[in-house]
């Protein structure tokens, strides 16, 4: 406090070899369970089985049962789901995996990141497609690829670096429907807002026009600053994805 730093520095209090000693383990679903929450997605556990010990250990549900307890997942008690809790704890599984032979493409995503993000900042729809590509072919082995939320958990991890300067809100509320996903900007942070659609056997043009004709940019309708529309669709057949983006100031006009 007296240098005027302020952060979270519990994470700091204990290393990350012990997070990694327990994802690590061989238990069928583990790994695809941390590689949906990077992708910020719940998973759905059984917690009551759970021995209430630190070396009984039958499944997947009582490695992230654990967690729970360690600090490191929170817990939604009605769904019985977990999820990484904040942008800290998030990190500390980031940098469990990072570089990780047996973490394949989480790791190559992660690591990845930062220019996927530099390439949609700087409105490179082919470049953003090409890096998607390459995300969803290393992750066949790890996440089913056959709906829309998958493909939302694959762009999520793609995006992970962008955490640092951004919240990532979900089926925000906008216009007439839901925007899949929302990059809002930290405080104090020069970057644009991030109006994100997914298609399916589409277009990504019609995700942009879609954005367009639901009035989604009203979800940002308080924010001022520039907004990048970004329509993302994976085509199943030819297994590639495309990408349009557009710029647009951030006043809650479109569609109007």
């Amino acid at each position: 406090m007296h240098h005027r730093k302020f952060k979270s520095y519990w994470t700091r209090t204990e290393t990350y070899e012990a997070l990694k000693l327990y994802i690590d383990m061989d238990f069928d679903g583990l790994k695809e369970a941390v590689a949906a929450m990077l992708g910020g997605i719940s998973c759905r556990i059984n917690p009551e089985r759970f021995q209430n010990d630190m070396t009984s250990f039958n499944d997947k549900d009582d490695i992230l049962t654990l967690l729970v307890h360690l600090g490191y997942l929170a817990y939604e008690e009605k769904e019985q789901k977990v999820y990484i809790p904040n942008l800290e704890i998030a990190g500390e599984f980031g940098n469990a995996v990072a570089g990780d032979k047996g973490w394949g493409y989480v790791s190559a995503a992660l690591a990845a990141s930062d220019r996927l993000l530099q390439a949609t900042l700087e409105q490179d729809g082919e470049a953003v497609a090409k890096g998607i590509d390459i995300v969803h072919m290393e992750n066949t082995s790890i996440l089913s690829y056959n709906d829309e939320n998958a493909l939302s958990c694959v762009i999520t991890l793609a995006y992970y670096s962008a955490r640092k300067d951004y919240t990532l809100i979900r089926e925000l509320p906008a216009g007439k429907g839901f925007a899949d996903m929302v990059f809002l900007p930290r405080k104090g942070s020069d970057r644009p807002a991030l109006l994100v659609e997914l298609k399916w056997d589409q277009s990504a043009q019609g995700a942009i026009d879609q954005i367009k004709d639901r009035r989604y940019a009203g979800a940002l309708a308080t924010y001022q600053g520039e907004v990048l529309l970004v329509g993302i669709n994976y085509q199943k057949k030819t297994k590639a994805h495309s990408c349009r983006i557009e710029k647009i100031v951030g006043d809650g006009m479109i569609g109007r």
